[in-house]
């Protein structure tokens, strides 16, 4: 069961994401139906250790094992979507993956269908790009030696 629940104020949500650079390209995802681009993840389950779900997300939505480098950032996130309240609380990776992986430059689908598109984007276009939260526009250019909190409050 995953570590998400509904009150009358919003939505709680535990996340994990992977921050995966190759060549100068961070890979995003988004769901067909928004507009906007996000680093891949997803909820962790109750009782789940962060790393192992987010090691268990790429595995079910790309296929591929990924290498849980160091935390980049802990952050709470406020935000509206779907017109719904969101709490998150998301812990977000710096990752790697065999350096055999080749990055498309188109966008495309992962294993799971047709739910989720994922694009390699070049880290000096992402000020072009619609990506949440806003904050790893910035941050991506400039990783801090040690873990940062950031909290984000859009709503």
């Amino acid at each position: 069961m995953d570590a998400v629940f509904k009150t009358v104020q919003g939505i709680f949500n535990y996340r994990v994401a992977g921050v995966l650079v190759q060549e100068g390209h961070i890979l995003t995802h988004k769901s067909v139906n928004d507009s906007f681009w996000s680093l891949p993840g997803g909820r962790v389950k109750i009782l789940e250790q962060a790393q192992y779900g987010l090691q268990r997300e790429f595995q079910e939505e790309l296929g591929v094992d990924v290498q849980i480098e160091r935390l980049l950032w802990s952050v709470e996130n406020f935000f509206k979507y779907n017109e719904d309240n969101f709490h998150e609380i998301g812990f977000y990776y710096q990752v790697s993956i065999d350096k055999n992986y080749e990055i498309n430059t188109k966008p495309f689908y992962g294993i799971e269908g047709e739910r989720l598109i994922y694009k390699w984007i070049p880290i000096a276009q992402l000020d072009e790009v619609e990506l949440y939260p806003e904050f790893i526009k910035s941050e991506i250019k400039d990783i801090s030696d040690y873990p940062k909190h950031i909290v984000v409050k859009d709503c």
